[in-house]
């Protein structure tokens, strides 16, 4: 590989988005198009939340690492955006109000007693990623950000037109996302872009979303496999309740 000018590196990461985000998977494309019961899109919630609650928890060991006020000041708005500020609800609460909305008690998504082994695995190491590599590495992870604005137009869409039992409050997470998403990603990428200097350096850029797409498309996996088809749900996780 050669060095890649920062266009041409924005481009491959482009093209990682492309292939690997989780869009593409065809669990995404059942709840979109409301081919999913009730107590699927429940065992998405309950186990989404898991991966909500971490974000924060993530960008935490992340932020502490910023050298500058400058770049803390910045990436402490994204654990404002989902843990709140004290004076207004965050991504979290908000997910709990999905959560609810889809009819389950939230007391259930927060015990995170029910969740799918995938999802607790998968989450786990991107928690331990964004920990335990480099700084660059660790930004670049994020940047699945750039094509989450996409999927959450088409998630919106596709569940308040198939799904009558979900209603615009229901969803109401998704708002400040498509604004927060662009603004945060944004920030990322230029951060990457001057960083990632030496072909070395744009490896693991690039290595660095592949496993972050791989982290969502995993967890979308389990969920498929406990909860579509085959349909084996492990011990001790969620049970939808019979139709």
């Amino acid at each position: 590989m050669e060095l890649l000018s920062p266009e041409e590196l924005e481009e491959a990461l482009r093209r990682i988005g492309a292939e690997r985000y989780h869009s593409n998977h065809p669990f995404h494309r059942l709840l979109h198009d409301g081919k999913l019961t009730r107590g699927q899109v429940q065992a998405w919630a309950l186990n989404r939340y898991y991966y909500q609650a971490q974000i924060p928890v993530k960008d935490a060991s992340l932020l502490a690492r910023l050298p500058t006020a400058e770049l803390r000041r910045e990436w402490r708005r994204r654990i404002e955006d989902h843990d709140g500020d004290g004076t207004r609800p965050g991504g979290i609460e908000r997910w709990l109000k999905l959560v609810e909305g889809v009819g389950l008690d939230p007391a259930r998504a927060v015990s995170t007693a029910e969740i799918l082994p995938e999802t607790r695995f998968a989450v786990d190491a991107y928690v331990h990623f964004v920990r335990d590599r480099s700084l660059l590495e660790a930004v670049a992870s994020s940047l699945t950000e750039l094509f989450s604005p996409t999927i959450i137009a088409e998630r919106v869409s596709g569940m308040l037109r198939n799904y009558e039992w979900i209603h615009e409050d229901t969803l109401a997470y998704f708002t400040p996302r498509l604004t927060q998403a662009p603004r945060d990603s944004d920030f990322a990428l230029a951060y990457v872009k001057a960083h990632a200097d030496a072909v070395e350096k744009q490896q693991a850029v690039l290595a660095a979303l592949r496993f972050k797409c791989d982290v969502l498309w995993s967890q979308l996996d389990g969920l498929y496999y406990a909860y579509v088809a085959p349909g084996f749900v492990p011990p001790g996780a969620f049970v939808p309740e019979a139709a």
